[in-house]
C-alpha cells in the first residue's frame, strides 16, 4: 500500500535513483494558505547534506505544487507536490545488482515480487519518506491554526546512552537534534568514530504533541495509539514504538503504575505524571501525547560484510555510497510528519461522527 489515511489521505511515489519523488494530498480542506515555502521548510529539515553526519549526497529537494492551488490557496482538488532527484550516482549500486545487502529489504522485496530496483533500494529507500514529509507539512499546518497544536521530536538516545537534559531551544542547532547540551559532544564524537571506521549507530527519538485535542481515536480497533503506532512503524528503519511510560510500566506494580487524576490551579483535570502518553482507552486526554520510535543503525555500511547472491552463493560485499552514519537526526522530521498526519485524519474522522459536538 502507497496510500495512508482515511480522510486526509497521502499517497508517496518515487524511487531514489527515479526521475522523481513525491505525494498526493487528499482530502484537504479548501481555503488554507499554501505556497511551496511552507512545505519546503520541513524538506530542508529532512534533506541529506546537513551536516558531516548525514549523508553527503547533495540533494536540494525542492518542491514544486503541481495542483490543488489557486492564488496560494488550497482549492479541495488533491494537492500533488514534486520533487526531482538530482545528485543520483546509481552506477555505486551496479555492482549490488544481483546481491542482498544484509538488514535491507533487497531479499523481501525480490520474494514478493521477483524483481527490484538495485540502485539505492529503489522505493524501499528512506527518499521515499519525502512524500511523507510533504503531507505531514500540510497537516501539521492545518493543526496549527485549528489547534495551535505543536509537534517537537528529538534524539532522546544514542546507542545505550539515554539523555536527560530537555532544551528546546538546542534542538534545531545542533546536528544530532540532541535536547541535551551537555551530553552533546560525547555524542557527536562517538557519531563521528563510528562513521570514521565506516560504520553506524541506532538511537531513539522521542516525540511530543502540545495541545492535541481530548477525543481523538475510538474504542477496540480504532485506538490512537495503534493508528501512531501503525504510522511510526511503516517509516524506514523504525523497530519499536513505545508510548508513555510503556515498558517501564509492565516491570511495576498497578499501584506504582497507576497515574491519579487531579485537578490543577486552573480547575482542569490532569494526571499527575502523564504515564500513559496522553491517550487512555485508545482515546485522546487533552494531555500532551508523547512516544518513542527506535531507529537500527544505517544497514548500509562499507565494512566487509558477508552475504549471498541470488543464486545462493556466498560472498563478501563492501557497501558504497553515500550514507548516513546515524539515521536518527533525519528520521525526526519524518516521524513528526506520520504524526502530523495521523493526528489530523483522526480530528476529522471525529468531526465527521461528531458533527453536533465542537472542538
Amino acid at each position: 500500500m502507497n496510500t495512508f489515511g482515511n480522510i486526509f489521505r497521502i499517497t508517496t511515489f518515487g524511487e531514489s535513483h527515479g526521475i522523481a519523488l513525491g505525494a498526493v494530498i487528499d482530502g484537504c480542506p479548501p481555503g488554507l494558505d499554501l505556497t511551496e515555502s511552507d512545505i519546503q521548510i520541513q524538506l530542508d529539515r529532512r534533506r541529506p547534506g546537513q551536516s558531516a553526519v548525514s549523508t553527503p549526497r547533495d540533494e536540494k529537494d525542492r518542491c514544486e505544487i503541481l495542483s490543488g492551488t489557486f492564488d496560494g490557496k488550497t482549492t479541495g482538488a488533491p494537492i500533488a507536490v514534486l520533487v526531482r532527484n538530482s545528485d543520483q550516482k546509481s552506477a555505486d549500486y551496479q555492482k549490488l545488482k544481483n546481491v542482498f545487502r544484509p538488514s535491507h529489504a533487497d531479499f523481501s522485496y525480490f520474494q514478493k515480487y521477483g524483481i527490484r530496483d538495485h540502485r539505492g533500494g529503489g522505493r524501499a529507500s528512506a527518499r521515499e519518506t519525502i512524500g511523507r514529509v510533504i503531507g505531514g507539512a500540510i497537516a501539521r499546518k492545518i493543526l496549527s491554526q485549528k489547534f495551535n497544536l505543536e509537534i517537537v521530536g528529538f534524539t532522546r538516545a544514542i546507542l545505550d546512552t539515554e539523555f536527560e537534559g530537555f532544551d528546546r531551544d538546542f534542538i534545531e542547532k545542533n546536528p544530532l537534534r540532541m535536547a541535551d547540551r551537555d551530553a552533546f559532544d560525547t555524542a557527536l564524537a562517538e557519531v563521528e568514530s563510528a562513521r570514521d571506521d565506516g560504520d553506524s549507530i541506532g538511537g531513539i527519538a522521542e516525540i511530543i504533541v502540545e495541545n492535541a485535542p481530548a477525543g481523538l481515536g475510538s474504542p477496540v480497533f480504532g485506538k490512537l495509539e495503534s493508528a501512531l503506532g501503525a504510522a511510526i512503524l511503516s517509516i524506514p528503519a523504525v523497530k519499536s514504538f513505545e508510548i508513555g511510560e510503556g515498558t517501564a510500566l509492565s516491570k511495576k506494580r498497578g499501584s506504582e503504575a497507576n497515574d491519579p487524576f487531579s485537578t490543577d490551579s486552573d480547575g482542569k483535570i490532569r494526571t499527575e505524571r502523564n504515564a500513559n502518553g496522553g491517550i487512555l482507552g485508545g482515546i485522546s486526554t487533552g494531555e500532551p501525547i508523547w512516544f518513542r520510535a527506535a531507529i537500527k543503525p544505517t544497514s548500509s555500511i562499507s565494512k566487509t560484510q558477508k552475504t549471498v547472491n541470488i543464486a545462493g552463493n556466498p560472498v563478501e560485499i563492501e557497501v558504497r555510497g553515500r550514507h548516513d552514519p546515524i539515521l536518527v537526526p533525519r528520521a525526526i522530521p519524518v516521524l513528526e510528519a506520520m504524526t502530523a498526519c495521523t493526528i489530523l485524519d483522526h480530528a476529522m474522522m471525529h468531526a465527521t461522527q461528531n458533527f453536533f459536538v465542537k472542538f
